[in-house]
């Protein structure tokens, strides 16, 4: 039995083994990914404050300024743009991002609002792929080597829609990478474009041509273009992040268990060469 016993254990040990290595190289991809996101991040922020900030300008400085873009329409679909992951075994990550997502669309709905879904990444487009709500449009795999002519394309056709009628507001819902330990789930609401004459300063009085409202217009794609851009690589990093903390305490859990079968391997161990020793002293003794 106790021959038996050991075996038993030393096969959970090495299965142990073989799932802490590949979680701890999952630790070590995510980690790598993660730098790389977040230098992406950071490289791309200053340019679309600025783009933010000229478009600020314009309508702080502008006589009698007015943009269906900033003041909204009555009749139109609101469309939530969700971000999430490509793969799991990221802990919470989607959990809570999901749930911010469904309480916006219930409350949308309660308000006799039509909600439109556009999904960005594989989780959203499996979490979405059965609900009621349309989806406009689905992008899997994307997060990693995003570019701004793809968000340009997205955003493009968004406007597009918008223009058209059908759709009344854009909002996303995405993931901060508060910190390498903490990740937020977080509602940005991006037209109409929310805060844009609270400017202070001296004006520029610049003169735009043909006008402001045209320049302004001729802006917004490259703003949710910009939008897009930034919280797609934010949650890619978050999710790298997070995964690379959930392999880390995987990790940290399987070396505890490894510890704990070696202790009992050992006291198994230890069991056999006593009884063994006990068999031989006592046909030693019935010789005698």
């Amino acid at each position: 039995m106790a021959g038996a016993n050991m075996k038993a254990i030393k096969r959970r040990m090495k299965s142990v083994e073989s799932t802490m290595q590949i979680t701890k190289a999952m630790e070590l991809v995510s980690s790598s990914k993660l730098r790389r996101a977040k230098e992406r991040a950071e490289q791309a922020v200053p340019y679309f404050n600025l783009l933010y900030q000229t478009m600020s300008e314009i309508a702080a400085e502008a006589k009698d300024f007015h943009s269906v873009y900033t003041e909204g329409k009555q009749q139109g679909a609101a469309l939530l743009i969700v971000i999430s992951g490509d793969r799991g075994l990221a802990g919470g990550f989607h959990l809570n991002m999901f749930r911010l997502a469904d309480a916006r669309i219930k409350e949308l709905e309660s308000q006799n609002r039509e909600v439109i879904l556009m999904t960005v990444g594989k989780k959203a487009s499996e979490h979405y792929a059965k609900s009621h709500n349309r989806i406009l449009g689905s992008f899997d795999a994307i997060a990693e080597t995003v570019t701004t002519y793809t968000t340009l394309d997205m955003a493009e056709h968004i406007i597009r829609l918008f223009d058209q009628g059908h759709l009344a507001s854009v909002e996303i819902v995405y993931t901060n990478l508060v910190s390498p330990l903490k990740q937020e789930a977080c509602r940005i609401p991006v037209i109409p474009v929310p805060q844009l004459t609270d400017q202070e300063g001296p004006r520029s009085l610049t003169a735009y041509e043909p006008s402001a409202e045209a320049v302004f217009d001729s802006l917004i794609p490259r703003y949710l273009s910009g939008m897009l851009y930034c919280t797609i690589v934010d949650t890619f990093a978050s999710e790298q992040a997070a995964r690379r903390l959930a392999m880390e305490n995987a990790t940290d859990n399987a070396q505890e268990m490894i510890d704990d079968l070696s202790l009992r391997y050992n006291r198994a161990r230890q069991a056999a060469i006593t009884q063994e020793l006990t068999e031989i002293v006592g046909g030693a003794n019935a010789q005698k």
